[in-house]
């Protein structure tokens, strides 16, 4: 299997701390389980949509 790009691999919001809070989102990135689960599936514009428009509202909302 080929090496991970560096333009692969930047697109992640991880941030390593990996732990679901209350909420049900994790601490360190604000994604849910299922969207964790689903990241290496989801395409590059999918992780840029849910990195541009969903998560920094999920930080707001802290």
């Amino acid at each position: 299997m080929p090496a991970e790009t560096p333009a692969a691999a930047s697109l992640t919001p991880c941030v390593g701390v990996c732990r679901l809070g209350a909420d049900g989102l994790c601490v360190g990135c604000r994604r849910t389980p299922d969207e964790i689960a689903r990241w290496r599936e989801l395409g590059d514009a999918e992780r840029l949509r849910l990195m541009r428009d969903v998560l920094p509202l999920r930080q707001e909302r802290r």
